[in-house]
């Protein structure tokens, strides 16, 4: 939980005693479920356009025998029920925060419950780096599943083959284009197409199994094991492919506040998971029987007349995934700013009645820019799933920490029960983690930069801002000790004045700097700190809390969740003590602007990254905008300073 400042930005601060998660009303479980279909499973729904095709064709080709290919198969099938059936939809969707899921969530939920611990800053590094990933992960995804998408109309006629690029690109730039203009109206679609979507590929698997029934047998482990005692070294490297089989399954935790776990869990275990699987075994039984098709087994799993149909419903469904990982990237962001990971954004609420549907533009635009950079280089999919999975893979490697965490301190479960859970998930994500990492010279360092700059921009940022307010409290003053002498030589003038702080204590600078310039007081002094606490949401008859100081200056502090909206005159307008009600024609805001001077004098941090730190300042948006405050009544003042 944080404290944000007059520069938007979040320190450590004091937890509430209680918070209310997210209610999902009385909207019946079936409505809910169609909505997830719709959302969450984009990502691991378009997974059958390349996943199954990548372990035989990709960087470690197999022979298309049955042995490989029941044996990919099993791995497919027990992956699905180990990392996203027992782990996350079973186990890691029971701890939420209050309703919200997700790395940054789970992390906040568990520094609130073990606060002091001796490891509690490794797990938050763990967990910052998790988010980290997330945006390579969520520059690959797009582009990955459009692409893969688009390149179906080569297997309808390779005359479009010329068109794939340039199509796939447009296609991308029309999704961000329309980020600003909100997504509810399209949103609408969503749940119908890719419930469409889902029954079409498993009547395309049901008709090839149909031909092949024999093809079941490849549900069982043994095939797995055989494939490993067989050929350890290519069963080893084909975990690198049929990882992406399950890409997507941290989606179903992260968008577990818009739907619930019982939609989630419903929609997978009951029609997502069984539509998956069909088709992926009448993939397999197409190549047992027909090698050639190999080219594009998902494709070619329909009759060459509705293949074209095919193209545009997966064009449909790759789009709906991308648009999915895109929300949640604006989603992360907002958390990230308001736990005081990253620097005050501007963000625009596209929705006025659904709170979450948030868009924030240098997101958008740094994630069109950097996908359409990969499409350009990369050309195929074939060649990005080189580079996809890795960040994968690490966030969910990453997340059997914090989950080690919950079981032992969170949850007290029995050593026998978590310790034979954990070694399970452990062993199956390292190794999926491991047979990635052998992607790194074929573009899996892409991701792996992409999360090394992210996590060294939300750690830099993080550290900077507690290291100055660290500077700033030096020099501050009791605030009994500045009433008694400041009441008694300085005019007083009529009005309100609000004064935004991180300390509980002291004196704001910007409180000072207005004394020491124009030598006045306003009747009404408000010394106001915002905290925003590690949990979605805080109540209204629970934000604020009011101390009187005397000689008419007040101490407000003002909470809000990590989901809220900063939205500082709506609630000082709630607030009918401290003097009586806010007008907001009455009262000027003064903030605390501090511009960073980077020397190596102190020993907080590197002088790069104190240089870094101060670029993030300078380029942070504008406290007024953050804090929703009216601009004729903003007085900013600023100061110099050192860390």
């Amino acid at each position: 939980m944080s404290t944000v400042e007059a520069d938007g930005t979040a320190q450590p601060g004091v937890p509430a005693e209680q918070a209310h998660g997210h209610g999902h009303g009385a909207d019946p479980l079936l409505k809910l479920a169609v909505g997830a279909i719709g959302i969450v499973f984009g990502d691991i729904g378009t997974s059958p356009l390349y996943a199954f095709r990548e372990t035989f064709a990709g960087h470690h080709p197999l022979a298309l025998d049955q042995l490989h290919i029941y044996g990919v198969l099993s791995l497919v099938f027990w992956s699905m029920l180990i990392v996203v059936a027992l782990k996350y939809v079973t186990i890691i969707m029971r701890a939420d925060n209050k309703g919200e899921g997700g790395s940054l969530a789970l992390l906040a939920l568990i520094s609130r419950k073990t606060e002091g611990a001796r490891w509690t800053s490794g797990i938050v590094l763990l967990g910052v780096f998790a988010t980290a990933l997330f945006y390579g992960d969520s520059m690959i995804t797009p582009a990955v599943s459009v692409l893969s998408a688009v390149e179906g109309l080569s297997v309808v006629s390779r005359a479009f083959t010329p068109f794939v690029i340039p199509l796939a690109v447009g296609i991308m730039v029309a999704l961000f284009a329309i980020q600003s203009r909100g997504t509810a109206k399209v949103g609408a679609l969503f749940g119908p197409v890719m419930l469409t979507y889902f029954a079409v590929i498993s009547v395309l698997g049901v008709i090839s199994i149909a031909a092949h029934p024999e093809i079941f047998a490849a549900l069982s482990p043994h095939w797995a094991v055989l494939f490993f005692l067989d050929d350890p070294l290519p069963a080893f490297l084909a975990l690198g492919s049929v990882v992406l089989a399950v890409t997507g399954a941290e989606a179903l935790y992260a968008d577990m506040g818009h739907f619930g776990r019982n939609p989630i869990r419903v929609s997978w275990l009951f029609f997502v998971m069984p539509a998956l699987m069909l088709n992926y075994l009448g993939q397999g039984a197409l190549l047992l029987y027909e090698p050639a098709a190999i080219e594009s087994p998902f494709f070619f799993l329909a009759p060459e007349a509705l293949r074209l149909p095919l193209v545009l419903l997966a064009t449909a469904a790759t789009v709906i995934a991308s648009q999915a990982v895109i929300t949640g990237a604006f989603s992360v962001t907002q958390q990230a700013i308001q736990l005081g990971f990253i620097p005050r954004l501007r963000i625009t609420h596209t929705s006025e009645k659904a709170a979450g549907q948030i868009y924030i533009p240098v997101i958008n635009w740094a994630l069109m820019m950097m996908v359409i950079l990969l499409v350009v280089t990369f050309q195929t999919s074939s060649n990005l799933t080189a580079a996809y999975g890795i960040a994968v893979t690490g966030a969910m490697f990453i997340d059997n920490f914090l989950l080690a965490v919950v079981l032992f301190s969170l949850w007290k479960w029995p050593k026998a029960l978590s310790i034979p859970l954990l070694a399970l998930f452990f062993i199956v994500d390292g190794a999926y983690l491991a047979a990635n990492l052998t992607k790194v010279p074929d573009g899996g360092w892409f991701p792996l930069l992409i999360g090394f700059v992210a996590f060294t921009l939300l750690t830099t940022w993080a550290s900077g801002r507690k290291l100055m307010t660290e500077r700033l409290h030096e020099s501050s003053i009791p605030i009994g000790v500045f009433i008694k002498s400041a009441t008694g030589s300085a005019a007083r003038v009529p009005g309100t004045a609000v004064f935004m702080t991180t300390a509980r204590d002291g004196v704001p600078h910007a409180l000072l700097h207005n004394l020491k310039h124009n030598k006045v007081l306003h009747e009404r002094v408000v010394l106001l700190t915002v905290v925003i606490e590690d949990v979605p949401t805080i109540p209204e008859d629970r934000q604020l809390e009011t101390t009187e100081l005397g000689d008419g200056f007040y101490r407000v502090i003002l909470r809000f969740g990590f989901m809220q909206e900063t939205d500082v005159p709506a609630a000082l307008a709630r607030l009918d003590r401290c003097g009586g009600m806010f007008r907001m024609m009455n009262t000027s805001f003064f903030l605390a602007r501090q511009t960073l001077l980077a020397t190596a004098r102190y020993p907080g941090m590197a002088l790069w990254r104190e240089r870094l730190f101060a670029w993030m300042l300078r380029n942070a948006e504008s406290a007024m905008e953050f804090f929703k405050l009216p601009p004729n009544r903003v007085v900013e003042l600023g100061s110099q300073v050192e860390i």
